[in-house]
Order: C-alpha cells, then sequence, then structure tokens
C-alpha cells in the first residue's frame, strides 16, 4: 500500500486543474457513448504510450519484436518528432509511457526523452528487459525523472527464465536491477518505482512462490503476476498455465480454448489514450502490435485532428456496435 501510495503521489503532483477537467470529461463522454450507443467525445487523450524503438536484443515468442516479424517498418523514434508530441500534448496528458514494442533503453535518447517529458510535469513510466541497467544507465535512469521502471522478468532459474526470454541472462538482469535499487537507496531517492513483472506461463507457474520470496529479498517496490497473452490460443498452448487463475483462456472441452472474459461492446482505451509509434503511427491500443489501424501520423497531422478524425470516431462506433468484429479485440482482456 504503501508503494502504490508513493507513485499515486508522485502522479498527482503533476495534475493541473485543466488536466482533471480534461479527464473528467473523457469519463462522462465513454459513460454517454455507451449509454446511447454511439461515440462522443470530450476532451483529449490523458495518457499516451509512446514507442522509443521496434529493436529488441531478445526474441521472446509472442513478442513481434522478438519474432522479428512486424509487416510495419521498423526503427527508431527521432528527437524532432519526440518533442512535437510533448509539445502538443503537455496541456492534457497526465501519464506517458515510453513502451510500446522493442527495448527503449536501445533508444540512445532515451532518458532524454524521459527528461523533457519529467521537465513538461508528465509522469513518466517505461518496461525493460533489464539488461542495460548498467552503471552509466542507472544513473541516467536516477537523475532523468522516471516514476516508475517496470522489469520484466519470467523466471528466477535461467533454464526457466530463457524458455520465455530467448536470449536473455538472468544474471544480467538481477545484477543490474540489485545495482539500480542500491544507487537509489544511497542517493536517498524515491524513484523510479520498481515493478518486478513476472508473466505466467505453463514453464514458470511452478516458481511462482519463489518468485514472491526472491522479489521481496531484491527489495523491489511491487511484484505483479500477469497473464500472457497467447497468439493463436484457440488449440491451446504449452504457454497456458495449468492454473488458470492465471491464464486468460478456458478450455472449452473439446481440445480448443477461449477467451475468459468475453468481449463486451465498449472500450476505456478508446477515449482514455492512444499509442504512437516510432514513425508517429497514431494507431488505437497497445493490441494492434502491427498498426493495422492507423488513425493518422503525426508527421501531418496534429494529436488534436487524429483525436478527433473520422478514421477514429468509425473505429469508436465499431467497437460500441459490435466489437468482435475488431480483429485486434479478439485476444484481448478489456
Amino acid at each position: 500500500m504503501k508503494n502504490q501510495w508513493l507513485t499515486f503521489r508522485a502522479f498527482a503532483r503533476y495534475l493541473t486543474i485543466r488536466k482533471v477537467v480534461n479527464y473528467a470529461q473523457l469519463g462522462l463522454s465513454f459513460q454517454l457513448s455507451r449509454l446511447l450507443q454511439k461515440p462522443i467525445l470530450w476532451g483529449m487523450p490523458t495518457t499516451l504510450s509512446v514507442e522509443p524503438t521496434t529493436s529488441c536484443n531478445l526474441r521472446c515468442p509472442e513478442c513481434p519484436s522478438g519474432l522479428r516479424s512486424f509487416t510495419r517498418p521498423t526503427g527508431m523514434l527521432q528527437e524532432q518528432l519526440y518533442r512535437k508530441v510533448i509539445a502538443q500534448a503537455k496541456g492534457h496528458l497526465t501519464w506517458l509511457h515510453l513502451y510500446f514494442q522493442g527495448e527503449p533503453f536501445l533508444n540512445p535518447r532515451f532518458f532524454d526523452m524521459v527528461r523533457l517529458a519529467d521537465q513538461n510535469r508528465i509522469f513518466t513510466s517505461t518496461s525493460t528487459n533489464a539488461h542495460y541497467l548498467d552503471e552509466k544507465n542507472v544513473q541516467a535512469c536516477l537523475e532523468s525523472g522516471l516514476k516508475q521502471l517496470i522489469v520484466s522478468m519470467d523466471g528466477i532459474t535461467q533454464e526457466i527464465y530463457e524458455k520465455y526470454r530467448i536470449g536473455g541472462k538472468l544474471e544480467k538482469v538481477e545484477t543490474g536491477l540489485k545495482l539500480l535499487l542500491q544507487r537509489r537507496k544511497e542517493a536517498n531517492l524515491r524513484y523510479p518505482r520498481v515493478i518486478l513483472q513476472f508473466l505466467v506461463t505453463g514453464q514458470n507457474e511452478q516458481q511462482i512462490p519463489e518468485v514472491k520470496l526472491w522479489a521481496e529479498e531484491m527489495g523491489v517496490d511491487e511484484l505483479q503476476l500477469k497473464t500472457t497473452q497467447i497468439y493463436n490460443f484457440e488449440n491451446g498452448s504449452e504457454l497456458i498455465p495449468s492454473d488458470l487463475g492465471y491464464s486468460r483462456y478456458l478450455p472449452n472441452g473439446d481440445g480448443t480454448w477461449r477467451l475468459k472474459k468475453k468481449i463486451q461492446n465498449k472500450c476505456w482505451r478508446m477515449w482514455q489514450g492512444a499509442v504512437s509509434t516510432w514513425d508517429g503511427k497514431i494507431v488505437p491500443c497497445c493490441f494492434d502490435k502491427d498498426a493495422s489501424h492507423v488513425m493518422g501520423g503525426l508527421d501531418q497531422s496534429s494529436i488534436a485532428d487524429i483525436w478527433r478524425s473520422k478514421p477514429y470516431f468509425d473505429f469508436r462506433h465499431q467497437l460500441l456496435a459490435d466489437r468482435s468484429q475488431i480483429e485486434i479485440c479478439r485476444n484481448c482482456t478489456e
């Protein structure tokens, strides 16, 4: 509870009346849209995910970065485009997640990006596989203003860890994480808050008791046991855990599988925020990993114009009418 309070405290410090009013407008228009079954939109996105890069050092089996399977262009976010995003969004943005696909630390200007957002009073977070937490990057991380760091670690032995994080070195993750927490303590800093994220699979679920103990001994601020998204889950997968409490999917009894949660014709994400790829394409959410639903491009349009564009309204209208017809929604836990 204390750790969650510290995260909320950092978040609340950057709130303004304008941002709070904007959030209220989004929430009200979302509820009205559900009631009237047509998209009504007041306000601007309060959250945004921005992709620093599509590059990654690992080859995780359920990730297009790891599989090197993108059909969209790949590359690095450039400073000019990023500055444009911050300049346009700083008045209404409450949360910036500097991550979509790829390993963000591979962008050489990553901490400059964090610093710019923090200077503009935007709460920042990111997600990393923690292979680049060396002395230099740890110091830069502590000085950047980053408020939340999610570390993905899906096993506490190398044998289990590398089953999903293919090409990864658990010892490197442990060393880097320990260094960050040690340096943060020595500097008497509270941020970034460190969340250890453990994707529960059929390969590592037996390690849950051990990872809970490990996280406590390491001194991370929070441990999240997260369900794993699996492509082509319908025919089952060794990644689906036997403890279905940690699964997004349920067996049908005939060898096939289905989503645990029924797809409903609503999605708060479409009113709350958006995702920007490294080259400025705005897509509706993080499930659109291949940018198959591009709402507009920041190279030609502003965030405001894209947010209220016809493609975006048509997309919102479709999900209110029948969300099951949208491909990226068919494997979603929203």
